[in-house]
């Protein structure tokens, strides 16, 4: 069974090469939370941070540059896949840092879950190169010479990520993630009194032989002086305490030097009881399980736990008695590698002195003690007897009752364990407005809950307080089983929250991977836009088949012949003029059943201001322009699979004609396939040159023309 190394230092992976400091080195102990023992020690004392940037700048940026966006994707996904097969080993020294199995699951599984999200989305929403293009093309020449628009690059530092101590795995990977897929090398510094299971987890990664060279890097210690190495380049991703995030914002680095800058960090987040949610409801049962379950899980240390608990004052009471029971009933203490432990210690003796002393001072400050003790538990230990705990980390689960709910301590000092506080709100005609200002109070928060069914009550309550949190969770009787819960951040949406919360936004899918890059105004000409981004731009060179009358070259491939090894961006086709007849119209009208009075009642469409007259449906001149673009034999197009973007601009009336071109814009190879997709841009013209729609087709097409061959 792996245990976290005994009887040495902790080793950093620096220039890709593990380093522990000398041997007489002075370093702090790493203990096990549930026993005291002695597990490592740690230290940074000599390593040379300028040393560790710059190999991040130089190796770490070169190697992961000679990748795609797809192509890191696909190594984050391999990367889960092993840390998949490696997580009893790492469980084993989860448990101690005084984390349970459910506990470990949140922290490890959440952690590789994070890369399997991120590859996908890195494939399924970003191009197959290093340049992203953000929003449309601004034409800023009447006659489409210059025109600009915004694009993405990866930063040309490195990532310094600075996690806290209660999730050092997914801590870890929900930073390396985003960073990675921007192809952006990350230096790990985790927290000392868990950092081992984060060097745990980095030596697996390493060993996997996946990462390219440079690309992650781990400082186990102090990293004091490390941001006096830093300059624009680089950023700092920082999840701990405001001081601590408050003391590196002042940093010259930081302040003055330009490093980008982002906070996670203490945040009193708050659970709102509905008016509606009475003892017996639904909301009322899922409320206190959820409130149970965040005092609970990590021993409650953690940044989304709830820590305010804001209800209608006439259920105070039986929302104090409800917790105090469930708590009871199902929380076990102990070792949690003790069968039947539920919740375990805190990460160290020095937490738990500082949870206490928090505590006591919200007691004087009027909290009332309704459930729980400050006093030393008795705790299951590792032979399984109980007794008083002596040299582990353990804490009760404490709940507090505040008379005064406005109470400055209340909202303004975080007790970081297993603590909640109880505050009641006034309702006058099932109005929650007092709750909103209580939530308020908190003055920035990463996570709130709304419990409730009423759908007023709902749109009152987040409506007030959205603008002072980063996330809120509706939970009500639909979605309570199917729920990730209140302090589960998901990958796919923004972690973060303003004010003392830290103002930053970590996840959010490729909101994140934007986060490590650099937004770029480009402005030039068509071609040269079309160049840097790999992005056909409308006035750039094309090469059409198809009719001569229309630009086309009578000796042209039609590009529905081509495979993506042949296909060129601006490759396309420009067909003949197709007229729309009355009788076309009513047939299609007739076939579809789409009978709008526009395409049949001639009366009723000339009083219509848009229209003419009688006018083709737009899905007709959309099927007729596939039948005019489309190359009938079997190639290398495999399948078309969607339209996008689609705009329709001129009405076309009976006896116009429409034609179209199209014009491969944007090719994508897929790298685990023999196929990739094509965008091709569509424009559609009548037969006076006025634009009639415009769209994206998409199609999947052989890299190799093989199957048709």
């Amino acid at each position: 069974m792996a245990t976290a190394t005994k009887a040495g230092f902790v080793p950093s992976y620096v220039k890709d090469a593990w380093w522990r400091p000398a041997q007489n080195t002075q370093g702090t102990d790493a203990r096990d939370a549930s026993t005291g023992e002695v597990l490592a020690q740690v230290s940074s004392e000599g390593l040379d941070y300028a040393a560790t940037l710059e190999y991040g700048r130089t190796v770490g940026q070169a190697e992961l540059g000679k990748l795609t966006i797809h192509e890191r994707a696909l190594k984050l996904r391999e990367l889960a896949a092993h840390l998949n097969g490696c997580r009893e080993e790492l469980y084993a020294v989860s448990a101690q840092t005084g984390a349970t199995k459910i506990d470990s699951m949140v922290d490890i599984d959440g952690g590789i879950g994070v890369l399997f999200t991120f590859s996908s989305k890195g494939r399924r929403e970003l191009p197959n190169s290093n340049v992203i293009v953000e929003g449309p093309v601004e034409v800023l020449a009447k006659d489409g010479s210059f025109i600009g628009e915004h694009i993405f690059t990866r930063i040309p530092g490195v990532a310094v990520q600075i996690n806290a101590f209660n999730f050092p795995v997914w801590g870890m990977l929900e930073k390396f993630a985003p960073a990675f897929i921007a192809g952006v090398p990350t230096i790990v510094k985790p927290a000392t009194p868990s950092g081992y299971l984060a060097e745990a987890a980095v030596r697996m990664m390493v060993d996997s032989g996946i990462l390219p060279a440079g690309s992650l890097q781990l400082i186990s210690g102090s990293a004091r002086t490390l941001l006096d190495e830093l300059d624009y380049r680089d950023m700092v991703s920082f999840t701990g305490s405001a001081s601590t995030a408050n003391q590196l914002r002042e940093h010259p680095a930081v302040a003055l030097g330009g490093v980008r800058f982002t906070a996670e960090t203490d945040s009193l987040n708050a659970a709102i009881l509905g008016p509606d949610a009475v003892s017996g409801t639904p909301e009322f049962d899922a409320f206190i399980k959820s409130v149970v379950t965040e005092m609970t899980v990590k021993a409650g240390q953690k940044c989304t736990a709830i820590r305010r608990i804001i209800v209608p004052n006439e259920l105070r009471q039986s929302v104090i008695a409800a917790i105090s029971a469930r708590i009871t009933e199902r929380v076990v203490l102990g070792d949690p590698r003790v069968p039947g432990v539920t919740m375990g210690a805190l990460a160290s003796l020095e937490q738990l002195a500082d949870v206490r002393a928090a505590v006591e001072t919200m007691i004087a400050a009027g909290g009332e003690l309704v459930h729980g003790s400050l006093e030393t538990p008795e705790v299951r230990a590792a032979d399984g007897t109980v007794a008083v705990a002596a040299d582990g980390a353990f804490m009760s689960p404490v709940l507090l009752n505040w008379a005064d709910a406005q109470a400055p301590e209340l909202h303004g000092l975080e007790a970081f364990g297993p603590v909640s506080s109880v505050l009641g709100y006034a309702t006058h005609d099932g109005d929650a407005s007092e709750a909103v200002s209580l939530a308020a109070l908190g003055a920035g928060s990463l996570v709130a809950t709304i419990c409730t069914n009423d759908p007023a009550i709902a749109r009152q309550l987040v409506t007030g307080i959205a603008a002072h949190h980063g996330r809120v969770l509706l939970l009500n009787r639909e979605d309570a089983r199917s729920s990730t819960g209140h302090g589960s951040p998901v990958p796919h949406l923004v972690h973060g929250g303003p004010g003392r919360a830290g103002g930053g936004e970590e996840l959010g899918g490729i909101r994140s991977v934007k986060h490590h890059m650099q937004r770029t105004a480009l402005q030039g000409s068509p071609n040269m836009l079309t160049a840097v981004t790999g992005m056909w731009h409308a006035g750039a060179d094309q090469v059409l088949a198809g009719d001569p009358d229309f630009g086309a070259s009578p000796d042209a491939v039609h590009p529905f012949r081509k495979s993506l090894a042949q296909l060129r961006i601006g490759d396309g086709f420009a067909s003949g003029l197709r007229e729309v007849t009355p009788e076309a119209i009513a047939a299609f009208a007739e076939t579809t059943g789409d009978t709008f009075y526009a395409h049949t009642d001639a009366e009723a469409a000339a009083i219509n201001p848009f229209f003419p007259g009688i006018v083709a449906h737009g899905y007709l001149l959309l099927s007729w322009a596939a039948g005019l673009f489309v190359e009938p034999a079997p190639g290398p197009v495999l399948a078309n699979y969607g339209l996008e973007s689609l705009r329709f601009i001129t009405p076309v009336a009976a006896g116009d004609s429409i034609r179209v071109t199209l014009t491969a814009k944007k090719i994508t190879p897929r790298v685990t396939d023999e196929y990739g997709e094509v965008c091709w841009d569509a424009l559609l013209h009548n037969q006076n040159g006025e634009i009639v729609a415009t769209y994206d087709v998409l199609t999947l097409v052989e890299k190799e023309d093989t199957i048709y061959a």
